[in-house]
């Protein structure tokens, strides 16, 4: 009997190892899907950091162009007085000022608006300077070939 006990006594402790690898097996799953678990949260929170900085940036951004947009419009204000409202019917047409970027690009004709409550009055001004303007709109194709065969 002795043989059939130690037989019985090993296959108790093999049944009791499995039972515990199992168990091991169990517990390492769960500390691996908590581990995801963890590092998913934790890339959520960078994230998230990341947005705000972000967000607060643009709201910095926004804040310094609407700044300065006032400060255009206030300057373009100051230099210019406001047409009166009976001046375009007059027959005296004003000009809008433009940055000296887009005063080369200027159209043959200028167009000026004047807002009067809910209608919008569009004179169109001839300034007689196609012929300059065409020169300025050919350099600027000769310029911008230049630049294409810079890049080939």
């Amino acid at each position: 009997m002795s043989e059939k006990s130690e037989v019985e006594k090993l296959r108790d402790r093999h049944a009791e190892l499995e039972a515990e690898s199992r168990s091991l097996k169990e517990k390492q799953k769960a500390l691996e899907d908590s581990i995801l678990i963890l590092e998913e949260k934790l890339a959520i929170e960078e994230l998230r950091a990341s947005n705000n900085s972000l967000k607060d940036t643009i709201l910095q951004l926004e804040a310094k162009k609407n700044e300065l947009e006032a400060k255009l419009n206030q300057k373009w204000q100051t230099s210019e007085p406001p047409p009166q409202p009976g001046q375009e019917a007059a027959g005296s047409e004003t000009e809008v000022p433009q940055p000296p970027e887009e005063a080369a690009l200027e159209p043959a004709e200028e167009v000026s608006e004047e807002f009067e409550g809910d209608t919008v009055t569009v004179t169109a001004i001839d300034d007689g300077s196609l012929e300059e303007q065409e020169a300025i709109g050919e350099e600027l194709k000769r310029q911008q070939e230049k630049k294409r065969h810079r890049f080939f």
